[in-house]
């Protein structure tokens, strides 16, 4: 759909659906703005950040919890015990949980769900996680001992991810449409290319704490219409904001409060790597020289945002700068092309996703490749053909867009991944990470993944998303950082 058509209909969405959060007299109901619609609402079985935004902690909950800081706390676990070889976790589980559908929350369930995870016909994107587990054993109804195959130093933060959430067996294979979990909102109502809805579970066993009876996520992925559903009092918050070129008009504005915080989000120039010639290091080293970090960050993210030169953020354990591998230099770009023996102009295809940092970003990237003899056709796609053609059928040359899953390296010891990354090298890396227990021997592997991805110009690196939220003033409890892409409406209220 074109841009102004999509602005339009963005436009008529949010008119025809029933107005939330004005008024003193509405202080229960919240409308959150986002700008991407998940393609279902089971995180277990998609790779669409998306899922958990509406339904991590809200509708689902796993054994372990991220918090805003990003430490892990319990959640459906109260307690476990770490064998010394690090290979055995034993959960307590909560006593007297229920599901959505009434059925009691046990051990059995938690079985059931980590061997779905696991299971041959798993969608699951972190597969490996569950796979890993060489035993599940419930020696009673509120104990879970899991036994892996080896060391994973991330295990308990794996669990505490939307992918990690534990479902009702009976309900599970309608989740996508229709879930059932254990949080403090049930599913409600969806209105495919508009809303979400949903509302407080009196069952919750702490309901008297949730101070929100209902919560609308409108789906409204065209900066402009983002500015005007704010403007107009239609959304009341919007957390990872995308018209951040509309800022000032916000932060000026004495109803608005702007948080700018930090998210996982690696933005990177993805690179098909089975294509030709972008199988040629060279190539891609190419690609990587002609972008200028900087130029990308003022004009698709409004100078917020932290260049890397790797797949990791600041944020994460063993962080180490490669920016300086892969500077500005279209000079080497050219010299590279030439290298390699390509014929310019080279015509590839960029695809771009509806993000603004995508779109935005994808225009500069498009003029700085033309300078070095690559002409880069801009190919606009809705989410749902980005995650079928890039995501599943691996159909691009280039494209942008934002991994906002955290400490996900692994990703590149997947050569069937949709960069198809193909390095025994890197996979060999990858198994000392996960298998080291020793921590500080475990940062050595994990610092030469981060230089074995930069050395092989795998994708252009570019920076880590800024997470902003502009919300109404009396909106408390939203996250500022976004460790994991969640919205935990249990602890938002109105002021």
């Amino acid at each position: 759909m074109p841009r102004t058509c999509y602005a339009i209909a963005a436009a008529i969405a949010i008119a025809l659906l029933p107005a939330s959060g004005h008024g003193e007299e509405k202080k229960d109901t919240l409308v959150l703005g986002m700008i991407l619609e998940p393609p279902g609402l089971d995180p277990t079985a998609g790779a669409a950040a998306a899922i958990g935004e509406v339904t991590h902690y809200n509708i689902f909950e796993g054994l372990t919890k991220i918090t805003a800081d990003g430490t892990v706390a319990p959640l459906l676990a109260e307690s476990w015990s770490v064998s010394p070889d690090q290979k055995t976790y034993t959960f307590r589980l909560r006593g007297g949980i229920r599901f959505q559908n009434d059925e009691p929350f046990t051990a059995a369930d938690v079985k059931f769900s980590f061997e779905r995870d696991a299971a041959e016909s798993s969608t699951n994107k972190e597969k490996a996680v569950y796979a890993d587990i060489a035993a599940i054993e419930t020696p009673d109804p509120l104990t879970v001992v899991l036994r892996l195959k080896q060391v994973n130093a991330n295990f308990l933060f794996n669990l505490g991810e939307n992918t990690g959430v534990i479902l009702e067996p009976k309900s599970a294979a309608s989740d996508a449409t229709h879930p059932v979990g254990t949080g403090p909102f049930t599913f409600d109502n969806w209105v495919k290319g508009a809303s979400i809805t949903l509302a407080k579970w009196p069952g919750y066993r702490d309901a008297a704490a949730i101070k929100l009876d209902r919560v609308t996520f409108r789906i409204v992925n065209d900066p402009a219409a983002q500015v005007a559903g704010l403007l107009a009092g239609d959304i009341d918050a919007f957390p990872r904001f995308g018209a951040l070129d509309s800022l000032k008009q916000f932060q000026g504005d004495a109803r608005f409060t702007v948080t700018v915080g930090s998210t996982e989000g690696k933005t990177i120039l993805a690179i098909n790597n089975k294509r030709k010639p972008f199988d040629d290091v060279r190539v891609r080293r190419a690609i990587a020289a002609a972008i200028d970090r900087k130029a990308i960050i003022d004009g698709a993210s409004n100078g917020m945002g932290v260049p890397i030169g790797s797949h990791y953020t600041p944020n994460d354990p063993f962080y180490i700068d490669l920016t300086g591998r892969s500077p500005y230099d279209p000079a080497k770009a050219k010299a590279l092309l030439k290298e390699a023996g390509v014929s310019l102009p080279l015509k590839v295809t960029l695809t771009l996703p509806p993000p603004p940092y995508a779109r935005q970003g994808g225009q500069i990237i498009a003029a700085e490749l033309a300078e070095i003899g690559i002409d880069a056709r801009i190919e606009m796609v809705e989410w749902a053909q980005w995650l079928d053609g890039v995501y599943k059928h691996k159909n691009y040359d280039l494209t942008i867009i934002s991994h906002v899953e955290p400490r996900d390296l692994a990703i590149y010891a997947n050569p069937d991944y949709y960069f198809q990354y193909d390095s025994k090298e890197f996979r060999d890396i990858m198994e000392k990470v996960n298998t080291t227990a020793d921590a500080s021997e475990r940062g050595r592997w994990l610092e030469a993944a981060q230089r074995g991805i930069a050395e092989d110009a795998v994708n252009a690196f570019l920076y880590v998303l800024p997470q902003v939220t502009v919300a109404k003033k009396g909106v408390r409890g939203l996250w500022r950082n976004s460790p994991i892409f969640a919205n935990d409406l249990a602890a938002v209220s109105w002021q």
